[in-house]
């Protein structure tokens, strides 16, 4: 006797979607990705944090500030600002969506998730630059 019963496995998900590897969310593993490669490039980036701070013990302010003017060093903590925020903002992300169920308040949290992403990365990127930038003035 043949099974008439329709296929209990409907998706609603597109054929595009499920080629790519998106989620019902749309976003599926790109957060993943990104989730792993800020991580990767956090380790070295935060092993040359702790070296530059680890320079500055003992230095005298105005020395302090001439090594945190030398350019590789501004662009090191730069690079360090972006990935760790966007490794934050990703991250509680993924918790927020995974753990608040009402909408509204997921919505609001989701926000002010970017909004304190972007002050924080704002304010380091701000005294990075005023920093290095100030023996040119």
């Amino acid at each position: 006797m043949a099974d008439n019963r329709q296929n209990t496995n409907v998706t609603m998900r597109t054929p595009r979607s499920r080629v790519k590897g998106l989620g019902a969310s749309g976003h599926g593993a790109s957060h993943w990705w990104m989730q792993r490669l800020t991580a990767a490039a956090n380790a070295p980036l935060m092993l040359a944090f702790v070296v530059v701070i680890a320079l500055m013990a003992g230095r005298s302010y105005p020395e302090a500030i001439a090594l945190m003017s030398h350019p590789a060093v501004a662009l090191v903590l730069i690079l360090a600002v972006i990935s760790v925020t966007l490794h934050m903002r990703i991250g509680m992300q993924v918790i927020i969506e995974d753990y608040v169920h009402d909408q509204g308040l997921k919505l609001a949290a989701l926000f002010a998730n970017n909004f304190y992403a972007v002050v924080v990365a704002v304010a380091c990127l701000y005294a990075i630059m005023r920093v290095s930038l100030a023996r040119l003035a």
